[in-house]
């Protein structure tokens, strides 16, 4: 690639975006950047402190401004929050300043891969099973990752480095 195209990394959460973003990252001597994290630096809390506090109305509004700032960047490869995309003016960010790449994965993985993670809201249910909640958000969510994907790829059966040399070479089509 002459030119570093922005990617722009988006699907549920547990499919990878960061850590695999991270490795791109140096694949391809990119700048990488996660939207939780970078909302994480600027207000000084973790997400979880910003949903209490801001509700996810307010979180989604911190986020879209990020998401638009960092997405003006040249060169640059950012994991997404996956709820993201659920703004219309996100999706437009993504799909018309860089490669999107939707990473999939099941259920049962997301499970596996957050189980010990309390920094998601989203996943701190009292009424309903993690899983419901999980399969609620795919049925919201996925039709959205689809329709700006460039380029769709699970994560489920591949470990990071396949992964990331699958991507490599899908980027080289585009």
């Amino acid at each position: 690639m002459v030119e570093k195209r922005n990617i722009f990394l988006v699907g549920p959460m547990g499919a990878g975006k960061s850590t695999i973003g991270k490795q791109l990252s140096k694949q391809l001597h990119m700048e990488f950047f996660d939207s939780d994290s970078e909302i994480e630096k600027r207000t000084g809390a973790d997400i979880s402190w910003v949903f209490d506090l801001e509700g996810e109305k307010g979180f989604r509004k911190r986020e879209k401004k990020i998401i638009d700032e960092l997405t003006q960047r040249k060169g640059i490869i950012l994991a997404t929050g996956g709820g993201s995309i659920l703004s219309c003016k996100i999706r437009n960010f993504l799909s018309s300043r860089g490669v999107v790449i939707y990473l999939k994965t099941t259920i049962d993985k997301q499970i596996l891969r957050t189980q010990k993670d309390k920094k998601r809201p989203l996943l701190q249910v009292k009424t309903s099973s993690v899983k419901t909640v999980l399969e609620k958000l795919k049925n919201l969510r996925g039709p959205l990752y689809k329709q700006i994907a460039d380029i769709t790829l699970s994560t489920d059966k591949y470990s990071i480095k396949s992964v990331v040399f699958k991507i490599l070479r899908l980027l080289e089509q585009i």
